[in-house]
């Protein structure tokens, strides 16, 4: 009896082969093979939003080749991803071979191994029809939004650009921020600290913090008054207060989720998003290791489920207490809570074989693939470690009238953090670590010095922040984060400035213009309500087309007046001035997008056409001839550094020069 198994990947393909055997036929999709054509619409508004479907271009010959292997086997297994866009392409795919969609021909693998490839054989299913409308609803959703504001946005700015219902949405997050950014006033305060150190004893001085005047909390707001309090206070002897001891306990993180797996590799990596998923996705599909061949590392990684298997906290348990000791061991297994508004169709990503140790396997893995596994192996064993144990200590610190304090705390056990800590995006103030301490000691001061501030406005958005804002306000899925992040950067509606992202001035004029005519669509509430209407179309709550029907009713109404009110004079999208003189008229040259990124441009075109490419100077010199060394990108744009005398010179690294010379 032959058997044909479909799945997604030719990646994926090879790993289930190795352990169906020679019984089955594994064949990949390569993705979708139907969606909507780009060209036209593709939706039947007036008959219950019908899609119009077609085989996608290119695919013909590999849908001929699934045909003719179907044809042949007697039995069809679709076991594409175990997610909405994978059940849409089962049933795609059922649609396309005639397959029964009553018969229980679909599978799913929560981990690409001997274990997990067995038990999603030994249980397979229908296709679920509400995970398929689930899908249908949002990419029709999309459709309609995309479809009928991107006109209204070629009218009235240039053609070319699109809306989207989720990524407008994420642009308008980024220009809130910049706009606070713009609006804020930064407002002077002043620190007072005092360095101290104990007497009699050879110690290491540590600092104090002071707080206020006779019990009270007092804000410095001058220079002026941060003098007189430090002349007042460095008259007066320094002596402890009071102390108070304690013990806090801190726990592990949970799991990876989707979301905070992509918000950890860009803090510590620089990873961006896109780059996470496509190593996550290779980790998941297999790795080829000696002696055991092709093997996926680590479970799916579209989830935003925390739940784990009661065998991978059991491994997880026995591999610590084999590991680390009985003390580092819980005895009953940490759970986390997901979130309220999770799907939890599978785990939270972890490791698929415990024993397997990054150390172990880092010779079979890529850097990127050894960086990323070792990053979801951590955590997932930290996750089951037993708390830190520290010792606090926080002390009242007077100079007559005035009061400092300090704080600080030591490690009794180390516990999880042994091996691994959560990378954070702002470090937090450092505690200091204070010497042994008595009421009523009396401490020399070293030095008492005030120092300025002034407040910050918010920070802009990194990918890590910005997805957490998208998580936190129920906005998008685990599989659309990194696709709207690449949608928004790469239609120049928000660019990176180093880690930071920040808008264009194209990203502000859609922005204003969207919210303007369709301040539904721009909403972060009403984006979060209509995320939730279509979990409530996956759990079987609600009719798609009942709940698209309801949203195209108002919209079509708000897409009306914004036509009959658009007019016919164009914005002019602000070009963004540089201090770079035009050589040939004298002109101050201006910063365009072109078909290559960016370059600078002479705002007298046409008259004048002069152009240059951005150059972007580094510090330090070439090693080989002196000359400037330049920022520069490959053709599959990645970033390097060349000399600017190149080609007479080919001095390139791959490393950020720095200025002093070794």
């Amino acid at each position: 009896m032959s058997k044909l198994v479909i799945v997604e990947s030719p990646a994926k393909a090879h790993t289930i082969q190795k352990y169906l055997g020679p019984d089955y036929e594994v064949m990949a999709s390569m993705g979708h093979v139907r969606d909507l054509p780009a060209s036209r619409l593709s939706v039947d508004v007036k008959n219950d939003f019908a899609p119009n479907y077609e085989n996608i271009k290119g695919k013909g010959e590999l849908i001929k080749k699934l045909r003719a292997e179907a044809k042949k086997s007697d039995y069809v297994y679709l076991a594409t991803d175990p997610d909405r866009e994978g059940e849409a392409i089962s049933w795609h795919l059922a649609q396309l071979l005639k397959l029964d969609e009553t018969e229980p021909n679909r599978v799913t693998f929560n981990e690409i191994t001997k274990s997990g490839i067995k038990y999603g054989m030994e249980h397979p299913r229908c296709i679920d029809q509400q995970l398929v409308d689930a899908q249908q609803a949002r990419r029709v959703l999309d459709r309609i939004v995309g479809y009928e504001i991107s006109p209204f946005l070629w009218k009235k700015i240039r053609k070319g650009l699109s809306a989207g219902r989720v990524q407008s949405v994420a642009v308008r997050l980024v220009v809130d921020r910049e706009d606070e950014i713009r609006a804020f006033k930064p407002e002077e305060y002043w620190t007072l600290e005092a360095l101290l150190q104990k007497q009699g004893v050879k110690a290491k001085p540590f600092l104090a913090k002071y707080y206020g005047t006779g019990g009270k909390k007092c804000e410095i707001t001058t220079e002026e008054q941060a003098n007189a309090l430090k002349a007042a206070a460095e008259k007066e002897p320094f002596i402890i207060k009071s102390i108070k001891m304690g013990t806090r306990q801190k726990n592990p993180a949970p799991p990876f989720i989707t979301s905070t797996l992509q918000q950890d590799a860009s803090r510590r990596f620089g990873f961006q998003a896109k780059r996470t998923m496509k190593v996550a996705q290779e980790l998941y599909e297999g790795i080829n290791l000696p002696d055991l061949g092709a093997v996926g590392l680590i479970t799916y990684m579209r989830t935003d489920s925390l739940r784990i298997s009661d065998e991978a906290l059991s491994a997880a348990h026995d591999y610590i207490q084999r590991t680390y000791g009985e003390n580092y061991a819980l005895a009953k297994p940490r759970t986390f809570r997901s979130k309220s508004n999770a799907q939890d169709g599978h785990e939270a990503i972890r490791p698929t074989m415990i024993d397997l140790a990054p150390a172990k396997i880092k010779e079979s893995l890529s850097s990127d693939q050894y960086k990323l596994y070792k990053l979801v192996w951590e955590r997932f064993i930290a996750s089951q470690m037993a708390a830190c144990v520290q010792d606090t200590v926080s002390t009242d610190i007077t100079a007559g009238e005035h009061l400092f304090k300090a704080s600080g705390f030591s490690v009794r056990f180390d516990g999880y953090t042994r091996l691994y800590t959560e990378a954070v995006d702002n470090e937090e103030e450092q505690e200091t670590n204070l010497p042994r301490l008595e009421e009523g000691e009396h401490l020399t001061l070293k030095e008492l010095k005030p120092n300025q501030h002034f407040t910050q406005p918010p920070p802009r958005y990194t990918e890590a922040t910005l997805i957490r804002e998208l998580e936190e306000n129920g906005i998008g899925r685990p599989s659309t984060y990194s696709p709207i992040i690449t949608t928004i950067i790469s239609h120049n509606y928000v660019e990176r400035e180093g880690k930071a992202l920040k808008p264009t001035s194209l990203g502000m004029v859609i922005t204003d213009l969207i919210r303007e005519h369709f301040p539904n669509i721009i909403d972060v509430g009403f984006t979060a309500k209509m995320e939730k209407d279509l979990d409530k179309v996956e759990a079987g709550k609600a009719d798609w087309v009942s709940m698209m029907k309801k949203f195209y009713t108002e919209f079509s109404k708000e897409l009306e007046i914004a036509q009959q009110n658009q007019g016919n004079e164009k914005i002019k999208v602000p070009e963004e001035e540089t201090d770079v003189v035009c050589e040939k008229c004298g002109r101050k040259m201006v910063i365009k997008n072109g078909r290559y990124g960016k370059f600078l441009a002479c705002p007298g075109y046409p008259d004048c056409k002069n152009t240059k490419r951005i150059v972007v100077e580094t510090p330090g010199e070439c090693p080989l001839c002196g000359g400037k060394v330049l920022a520069k990108k490959s053709k599959t744009g990645k970033s390097y550094y060349g000399c600017e005398h190149n080609p007479t010179c080919r001095f390139m690294t791959w490393d950020a020069p720095i200025a002093e010379k070794c």
